[in-house]
């Protein structure tokens, strides 16, 4: 009898243990599914909706995969880490960062699906200042209480963010809006993004540039937000202006709500490396003007 879908999406983010029985002994065989949230835009960027499960072709270190599961734009629950720098070189446009993320999170959570977001501030500390919940009043007061600081510590915000989101259940998104730099944080870079693809968490990166010729600009950081978001399926932004900062958090929204879920078992790997790179196409002839966004991997370790 063929299991309802939901029931499959159970299975694909629990992962589940298969028994098999043979001569009154039992072998048991822990298999774990891989989900890989896949984004799959156009060439003006625009999200593509209606994909079928034979659209796609998962390779894992290039041997071909099967799907075991299949979904498309997923009401699967949504958890959202919104963390927002606080430090000092943002004082001047942390009030419209703030207007807008109150935008964004009236716009992106649904109680329905059981969605919910937890609101950080980094400075030279990291500070969670609302807990994973649905309630706008109780985010609203959040953001009421986000304070000017020093220093930045974007990595730590990162790496704690993606801790947060570890054992939450469904999509999991990390949205990060800051003017790229750090200077103040105990993990590096690499630490930040293993802790991220072990989270399974999509980041998005809103980098705000007030001048775009500022020779003020942390460009290093920027490309470290742009390698992040691209290694854990997610994406950039530039926002230099409200209209562009409002116009990246409605992108980031609608992208939310047309993902596809791809899952599969992994087949037998001899490799020693504990990182498995994780591919999808879309083997089809007018695919080559199609921008296909996905994790790149996973590590096959437990976090530490």
């Amino acid at each position: 009898m063929k299991k309802p879908l939901h029931l499959l999406l159970f299975f694909a983010l629990m992962g589940w243990s298969a028994a098999q029985s043979a001569d009154d002994s039992t072998l048991k065989v822990e298999v774990k599914l891989v989900n890989v949230f896949t984004t799959v835009t156009d060439a003006s960027g625009a999200p593509i909706a209606g994909l079928k499960k034979e659209d796609f072709k998962i390779l894992e270190d290039g041997v071909p995969q099967t799907t075991a599961i299949f979904a498309r734009q997923s009401n699967l629950p949504l958890s959202i880490v919104l963390a927002i720098d606080s430090s000092l070189s943002t004082r001047d446009d942390l009030k419209f960062e703030l207007r807008s993320a109150r935008s964004f999170v009236r716009d992106v959570l649904d109680p329905a699906h059981h969605d919910a977001l937890a609101l950080y501030q980094f400075e030279r500390d990291v500070k969670e200042l609302v807990p994973f919940t649905s309630s706008l009043s109780q985010i609203d007061g959040g953001i009421d209480r986000v304070k000017v600081g020093s220093s930045t510590a974007l990595y730590d915000a990162i790496y704690l963010g993606s801790q947060a989101l570890q054992d939450r259940q469904g999509r999991k998104v990390l949205v990060v809006i800051t003017d790229g730099g750090d200077t103040a944080s105990s993990v590096n870079y690499q630490e930040a993004l293993r802790r991220a693809q072990q989270a399974e968490a999509i980041l998005y990166s809103i980098i705000i540039v007030p001048i775009e010729a500022s020779p003020g600009r942390n460009t290093g950081g920027e490309h470290a937000l742009i390698q992040l978001a691209h290694d854990t399926g997610g994406k950039y932004y530039y926002a230099a202006s409200t209209p562009q900062l409002d116009r990246a958090f409605q992108e980031i929204s609608q992208e939310l709500r047309t993902q596809y879920l791809l899952a599969y078992y992994p087949k037998q790997r001899l490799a020693d490396s504990d990182f498995r790179r994780i591919e999808i196409q879309i083997p089809q002839s007018n695919s080559e003007n199609l921008t296909i966004r996905h994790r790149a991997g996973y590590y096959t370790s437990k976090p530490e």
